[in-house]
């Protein structure tokens, strides 16, 4: 059969509308600049019973910085997401996401590590490979009114994240995101396998997860599991109701890598959240529970190197939240209260400055308004205070302030003599376009 010019380009753009129906491309961002202001009161400590030099002895300390961030909000980023129809009820998904920093200019595009995955998608579920949020993550972020960004974040979130920079969990592999630390196995890690259910169970959801270490493994000798990360979350989600509970595990050093001879650590974080929401319509309840076990064990060589003594430390931080969005108008309030306490499992002895006080505490207070001028664009203003107790026993509840600033903003000391905050104020105002 002939075809007429016109014929044959007619054809030609129904083909090309099939294709462009079968695979899609998609450019999308945010960017969010705020003007904060941050503040923070640091009392003086002596755990040594010995005098320390005059200059030293004022009794507390006051700091602040005015500063224009990025992602007070919504995290400012720039990515790129796609999806091709394979036929009987496949699909096959790409997702690269790369932080900016519309502050300074300083960071666009530089990596792909807020998100970088390939998956395939059908009735089964979702398979998904590569660097993604964990699970025990999403709990943290979804129960709480102000999500994971700016001043107005759970402590349960801020003291996860000082966690696990403390603790050093990322690899080599895993190196962390700049402006997060070393918290690859708390929001995100790299190197996963995932895998998703279908969204045809009726408002029930899950996940799980697990990330390869890649250790290098040699013939004759102990191999490790340093890096490796492994969770869960299952949850359901129908109408005004959602709740979900996840677990995860995440490997920071591993004593079987040592030798028998040489003084060796095992260390794993264990986390443990059940969060909930509720929406009335006037108002939505947020609710969250969340437990971190640093489990700890150092092995030593006795002499002689025959036998090795475990000692062992279980630390816990348990965490709440409660808080409520309240619609008005073209805008939405938000509140929130959170606490977070630390309990010191290691055994000392009597003598130590550090026996009769070995926990510590945190609680929160955050209140926010969000204007929205279009479906894209939104003016907001967040304000939150911190109070801590006994904070220089644990340096992840002693940077338990609001976010923003570097780790050097906040005095303290080496743990038995310096400052340690006792009371944090933030500020945000800003502006967010999304695209």
């Amino acid at each position: 059969m002939r075809l007429t010019k016109s014929a044959t380009a007619v054809a030609l753009m129904a083909l090309a509308s099939a294709a462009s129906a079968q695979s899609s491309v998609t450019l999308f961002g945010v960017v969010d600049a705020t003007i904060s202001r941050y503040e923070v009161k640091s009392e003086f400590y002596n755990n040594t019973g010995v005098p320390v030099l005059p200059p030293l002895l004022q009794s507390t300390v006051k700091r602040s910085l005015d500063a224009l961030h990025n992602s007070g909000y919504n995290t400012s980023r720039l990515g790129f997401r796609g999806t091709e129809d394979l036929g009987g009820g496949l699909a096959a998904s790409f997702w690269l996401e790369s932080g900016i920093s519309n502050d300074s200019g300083a960071k666009a595009l530089s990596d792909f590590a807020r998100r970088s995955t390939v998956s395939l998608s059908g009735g089964f579920g979702e398979l998904r490979l590569g660097r993604d949020y964990t699970p025990t993550f999403w709990n943290d972020t979804v129960f709480d009114p102000f999500g994971s960004v700016g001043a107005g974040p759970s402590l349960i979130f801020t003291v996860n994240s000082n966690l696990a920079t403390v603790r050093g969990a990322a690899t080599a592999a895993n190196p962390g995101v700049i402006g997060l630390g070393a918290t690859d196995s708390y929001v995100r890690t790299s190197n996963t396998i995932g895998y998703f259910l279908p969204g045809n169970l009726g408002g029930f959801y899950g996940q799980v997860q697990y990330a390869l270490p890649e250790n290098i493994k040699q013939d004759g000798l102990p191999s490790s599991s340093k890096g490796r990360y492994i969770g869960g979350r299952f949850g359901y989600a129908n109408g005004p109701v959602d709740v979900a509970v996840s677990y995860g595990e995440s490997t920071v050093a591993d004593v079987t890598a040592s030798t028998l001879a040489g003084a060796a650590a095992d260390d794993k974080l264990k986390t443990f959240n059940l969060g909930a929401s509720y929406d009335f319509g006037p108002l939505k309840l947020f609710g969250e529970y969340s437990r971190v076990t640093d489990d700890f064990r150092t092995s030593v060589p006795l002499a002689g190197g025959l036998a090795r003594i475990d000692l062992t430390d279980k630390d816990k931080y348990t965490g709440g939240l409660i808080g409520v969005t309240v619609p008005v108008g073209a805008g939405l309030i938000r509140a929130a209260y959170s606490r977070v306490k630390y309990k010191n499992d290691q055994a000392l002895p009597a003598s130590s400055p550090f026996a009769a006080n070995l926990d510590a505490s945190a609680g929160k207070i955050a209140v926010g308004y969000i204007y929205n001028l279009s479906k894209r664009t939104a003016l907001y203003a967040t304000a939150a205070r911190v109070r801590i107790k006994n904070g220089q026993n644990n340096p992840a509840i002693m940077g338990a302030v609001t976010g923003g600033a570097s780790p050097a903003f906040y005095t303290s000391g080496n743990g038995s003599v310096g400052y340690a905050p006792r009371t944090a104020t933030g500020y945000d105002f800003g502006i967010r376009h999304a695209f």
